[in-house]
């Protein structure tokens, strides 16, 4: 333990937050898995399934918006330690004998995951910004990148960590392995956690959650068209469609799934060095215009394979693979200039609503993803999650293109 000793305050408090949201994520990947296997199980349609988490998206935004208020007034370390505890609660409500088990109690349930998730998220993501000088662009970016990264490819590991416990445990006994781990990290974590970290010096007022500089403002709006680009075709219909089409049995669809967002993780985690970095540059409103504009494109070859019915399966499952790299550099880029943007104090305001409209396109997402998949097929989901690109990229053009100094 010598050589942690040695490591500078701030470094010790990235890697407890890291080390938080990674357990966090854990925990809500094999959640979810379990969730669906368990409703499958029982004889639920996915579409149904995907319904059960509507509350979970619904409660994001509303998290998100609220939770980057409450974290400038109460403190980083607080919200992040609420949104363990409310996890560890969710989980626990998943543990009533099965004859209580029903939709709406799950939904409750997901829906109180939801708000633990997103004040989670936000916590985490602020924290960087107050760790790092504000001269170390580059630091924040790499330092964003593999918290982003190494998020995501855990809640894919999540996804196989749901389906192992589940056939090891069964259903509550998974629920009960993850709700104890949890609590000890809960309780690691009230220990260590800074207890002034994003801190506010002056308590905002509610009001001031909606006041953002025209940066933020353009990247939330961006944000929010890039999710509900991915979600209106992976959420639902993409499953769905393999599962029907293909004729791949649920646990090749769950695999396949999780090892997409393994990979698309790990790109995340590389993607300061895919867009200039090593050349001692950040990334700015230029390279948001560009890579969105990259991205677009590759919905719409797919689109056309299915109109023209051309290779469709390999040009399906080839063209999710460059997708998913894609995408990750722009979901990469997206969170390092929100970090960027936001202003140093009450951070977490500027990030909290950055998070709101990132949840609001995801709830647009699975909602278009089911009713556009089950009334017009997967074609039309994926012209769809084109012209949301496009829309991105064109507000992107807003951007500043230049890196801002912070407010």
């Amino acid at each position: 333990m010598r050589w942690l000793a040695q490591l500078s305050p701030e470094i010790r408090q990235y890697m407890l937050v890291t080390g938080n949201y990674w357990a966090f994520t854990l925990t809500d990947g094999a959640l979810r898995m379990l969730v669906v296997l368990y409703f499958h199980g029982l004889g639920y349609r996915p579409l149904e399934i995907a319904m059960l988490f509507i509350f979970y998206e619904i409660f994001g935004v509303i998290t998100n918006l609220i939770g980057g208020w409450l974290g400038a007034r109460l403190g980083l370390n607080r919200t992040m330690n609420i949104g363990l505890s409310i996890q560890i609660v969710a989980l626990g409500m998943l543990l009533v004998p099965s004859a209580l088990l029903t939709v709406p109690w799950v939904m409750a349930a997901q829906a109180l995951s939801g708000i633990a998730k997103d004040l989670n998220k936000m916590s985490a993501k602020s924290s960087i910004k107050l760790l790092v000088p504000s001269d170390a662009q580059g630091q924040l970016f790499k330092w964003v990148a593999i918290l982003t990264g190494s998020k995501n490819a855990l809640k894919g590991a999540g996804f196989f960590l749901g389906g192992a416990l589940l056939s090891v445990l069964g259903f509550k006994g998974a629920v009960l392995g993850m709700a104890l781990a949890l609590l000890l990290v809960w309780i690691s974590s009230l220990i260590s956690l800074r207890k002034d970290l994003g801190k506010a010096k002056s308590k905002p007022k509610f009001k001031e959650i909606f006041s953002k500089s025209r940066a933020i403002n353009y990247l939330s709006a961006a944000r929010m068209f890039l999710f509900g680009s991915r979600d209106v075709w992976f959420v639902v219909a993409l499953p769905v469609y393999l599962a029907s089409e293909f004729g791949w049995d649920h646990w090749t669809v769950g695999g396949f799934l999780a090892i997409w967002i393994i990979g698309y993780g790990l790109v995340q985690g590389f993607a300061p060095r895919l867009t200039g970095k090593s050349s001692g540059k950040v990334p700015d409103g230029r390279h948001a215009f560009g890579w969105a504009t990259a991205l677009g494109v590759i919905p719409v070859f797919i689109a056309g394979a299915f109109t023209f019915q051309w290779h469709v399966q390999e040009t399906l499952l080839g063209g999710l693979l460059i997708f998913g790299v894609l995408f990750a550099i722009n979901s990469s880029l997206h969170s390092y200039l929100i970090v960027s943007y936001a202003g140093e104090d009450g951070v977490s305001l500027d990030v909290g609503f950055y998070y709101m409209a990132n949840a609001m396109g995801r709830l647009i997402g699975t909602v278009l993803s089911g009713w556009l998949f089950q009334d017009y097929g997967l074609a039309l989901c994926l012209w769809v999650s084109a012209g949301f690109i496009f829309l991105t990229a064109l507000i992107s053009i807003g951007l500043p293109k230049h890196s801002i100094p912070a407010r």
